[in-house]
């Protein structure tokens, strides 16, 4: 068997499986991502920090600017072809961007120039895009945040933010001076400078009243201007003609049930809280009498949803936590975030063909919400994948498009960059999540962190996936049912010892035990007194079992230890094998050992796999599983999105499997590409993720893998989970 005819063989049965039915309703999809670092002036250094936080869009919907706050500048890219999106340079500016709009070819830009938080400071910028120049600047009188223009570009509006110190008395209100409200005229996206008013919006809040804090601004169709101010928990109505404040209200409270209110290792929704501010964010008209605000959440609160209120400050609806648990189901709940949650943040609205949507822009778990606007309840639509921490969106509606800005760049941990995000609304299927969760025993299985896929032998698209030490207090087996789509986790099975949840357990791969139980590759790290071990659990979870490794192994060991376990035979002779992720003291560089142990005698022996080059980073084993007559293994390089060289399923035959004894020459099998990975990971038109984890081959011979999303701790969230076709036959 050639490796490239069995590659053309899986691609044609890849491609079957997602054509999209004839006359399905529009979805959006991923169609591109942008890194901004390629925006990156000629000279700069690649690895210099980056952000796109706000993004906005010229008239004809083929450029977008966005903000880059750190390098004090906006970049713009070319989307003439939306799916092929074009670094179209960068402007620098004399300090941070806050904020962009775009009006008749002129970019116009809200920048923070303060000298500190007592003294705050801030201009508005007329950029010319054709030229990239910077042509006038109106001073504002205070540090800006965002900005929004009228429906006929002859109106700005401005909030003056002047944020507190969150060092000062923990961040607490008042800290003047006060923010306000500026309203700017234009024409043909030239400011007047002359022109600029500012409302004042002292006296309206009953938080901190005397020290208003504007955050986010948005026009209707009649120039009313919508400002929240967050850490005040108001919302403001401001005539944007005459300045007049035409209404404003608390922006309340709101109570919680079926949240996670505990930092603490595991995915339990079954907490509440009571009375919580909303503390608004983004803002957004759903039309002249209806706005959406989006309830970060992030100072006092954890509201973590949204609400619509008309502008008198009725509650028409309230989200509450539907919008979060709806982000769990898909694994992209972020633990470390509680008691604050998912933390939306950003908003936009738009008309596409018949259907009024919004979008809510969850930053920390790295989704856009779509909801379609019914007038009462709002439907949601879909959950989209976007970059780490989306922060603004703009809606191209003639063009059906949306796009996305995230603002989290993590090239100093050697993670992703931060990413401009474009999606096209179309008939067909959506192509994410991939991977779903349901209710057992009335309560919501989260998941995240799977770092291990093994197969049912008898029951064809029956598969199973371990979570690693991320769920340190909730380590599970969850069952996948393959066959829906998306893939559905059906059922959890909790590990524990004594009766209570098992700790100190990294599992990084298992394999059934032919029995009702599983044996479970547990991953060692001295510095939490992890150890490296062969684990057995019951039909229960209970661990009945632990294996430590023995001293042959020991004396060598490192952090990066079993990555997957599978096994072979029956009876007395079944075998387990363990993969070893990386070189350990006694290895050969480039060389690692594949591990085996037969229960029955208790025997341990090893033979060595030989890892590809890397050419930077490191190159690694994942996973290991036996069908047929070999043993598959993910081999994977530790690198993210451009970076990404080595994402592969090898295979070696079970001929070759013939351990010797530890301590002694062991060796050396032979390897067989199946499969690059890499344009798999690339399907859904984000950046390549690191983490390959997991491989699985079901009982009718079909292979399945999966990504492991570090429990949306330093990452977009996105867990991959997708098939290969058949395996055995080729």
């Amino acid at each position: 068997m050639k490796t490239r005819s069995l590659t053309a063989a899986l691609a044609a049965v890849l491609a079957a499986s997602v054509a999209p039915a004839a006359g399905a309703e529009p979805v959006f999809n991923r169609i591109a991502s942008f890194a901004v670092a390629d925006n990156l002036p000629e000279g700069v250094d690649k690895a210099t920090p980056t952000s796109s936080e706000i993004v906005a869009a010229s008239e004809d919907g083929n450029t977008l600017v966005y903000s880059d706050s750190p390098n004090k500048a906006i970049g713009v890219i070319d989307i003439t072809d939306a799916k092929a999106p074009k670094a179209g340079g960068s402007v620098a500016l004399e300090g941070e961007p806050t904020s962009v709009a775009i009006a008749a070819g002129k970019a116009l830009v809200a920048i923070n120039t303060r000298e500190s938080f007592v003294k705050p400071s801030g201009v508005l910028a007329q950029v010319d895009l054709a030229g990239k120049k910077v042509e006038a600047t109106c001073d504002l009188g205070g540090q800006p945040d965002s900005i929004a223009l009228n429906k006929d570009k002859t109106l700005a509006a401005i909030a003056i933010e002047n944020e507190r110190d969150e060092e000062v008395n923990d961040g607490a209100l008042p800290q003047m001076p006060a923010g306000d409200l500026v309203l700017i005229s234009l024409k043909d996206g030239v400011v007047d400078c002359g022109s600029v008013r500012h409302v004042a919006l002292t006296g309206l809040a009953d938080i901190a009243g005397e020290d208003p804090e504007p955050e986010f601004v948005s026009f209707n169709g009649l120039d009313e201007v919508a400002v929240t101010l967050q850490e005040n928990n108001h919302v403001v109505i401001v005539d944007g003609r005459t300045g007049a404040v035409k209404s404003h209200f608390s922006a309340g409270t709101v109570s919680l049930e079926g949240i996670d209110t505990k930092k603490d290792g595991a995915l339990k929704f079954t907490g509440k809280m009571e009375d919580v501010a909303r503390e608004p964010d983004a803002v957004k008209w759903l039309d002249d009498n209806r706005l959406v605000i989006a309830n970060e959440g992030d100072w006092k609160g954890g509201a973590r949803g949204f609400t619509i209120f008309d502008k008198q400050g009725k509650v028409l609806y309230e989200n509450g936590p539907a919008f979060e648990r709806e982000i769990a189901k898909i694994g992209h709940y972020p633990d470390k975030r509680n008691k604050k949650g998912v933390e939306p943040e950003g908003l936009e609205a738009a008309k596409f063909g018949e259907d009024n949507l919004f979008f809510v822009l969850a930053e920390r778990a790295s989704i856009v919400g779509v909801y379609k606007d019914t007038g009462v309840e709002p439907e949601l639509l879909q959950l989209l994948p976007s970059g780490i921490g989306p922060e603004g969106a703009v809606a191209i509606p003639q063009r059906n498009l949306l796009v996305t800005a995230n603002e989290t760049d993590l090239v100093e941990d050697g993670g992703a960059r931060s990413h401009v995000m474009i999606y096209e609304r179309a008939e067909g299927e959506a192509a994410y999540p991939q991977i779903v969760s349901t209710e057992k025993d009335g309560e919501l299985i989260g998941f995240g962190a799977l770092s291990g896929l093994a197969a049912d032998k008898e029951k064809p698209g029956m598969l199973y996936a371990v979570n690693d030490s991320f769920y340190a207090s909730q380590p599970t087996i969850f069952t996948i049912d393959a066959t829906a789509k998306p893939a559905k986790i059906v059922d959890a099975l909790r590990i524990t010892r004594n009766g209570a949840a098992a700790q100190k357990l990294d599992s990084e791969g298992l394999t059934p035990d032919g029995e009702g139980g599983f044996w479970l590759a547990n991953e060692g790290n001295a510095d939490k007194l992890y150890a490296h071990a062969i684990i057995h659990v019951n039909g229960k979870g209970e661990i009945d079992k632990e294996i430590a490794i023995p001293a042959e192994l020991r004396a060598g060991e490192t952090r990066f230890g079993f990555e997957g376990i599978t096994n072979v035979g029956e009876g007395d002779e079944k075998v387990l094998w363990m993969a070893v992720q990386r070189e350990w003291g006694d290895d050969e560089k480039g060389f690692v050992k594949l591990v085996s142990y037969k229960p029955s005698s208790e025997e341990w022996g090893a033979v060595r796999y030989p890892l590809e080059k890397a050419e930077t980073g490191w190159v690694g084993l994942s996973e290991i599983t036996v069908s047929g007559d070999h043993a598959y293994i993910i081999e994977r390089d530790n690198l993210i999105g451009k970076a990404a060289k080595l994402k592969k399923l090898y295979r070696v035959a079970l001929a070759d499997l013939k351990p010797a004894k530890l301590g002694g020459e062991l060796p050396v099998v032979k390897k067989q590409e199946v499969r690059d990975l890499i344009p798999d990971l690339k399907a859904t038109n984000g950046y390549v993720v690191d983490k390959v984890e997991g491989f699985a081959i079901d009982a009718a011979g079909n292979g399945y893998v999966v990504t492991d999303n570090d429990g949306v701790d330093g990452s977009s969230g996105e867990t991959l989970f997708f098939g290969i076709g058949p395996l055995n036959a080729m």
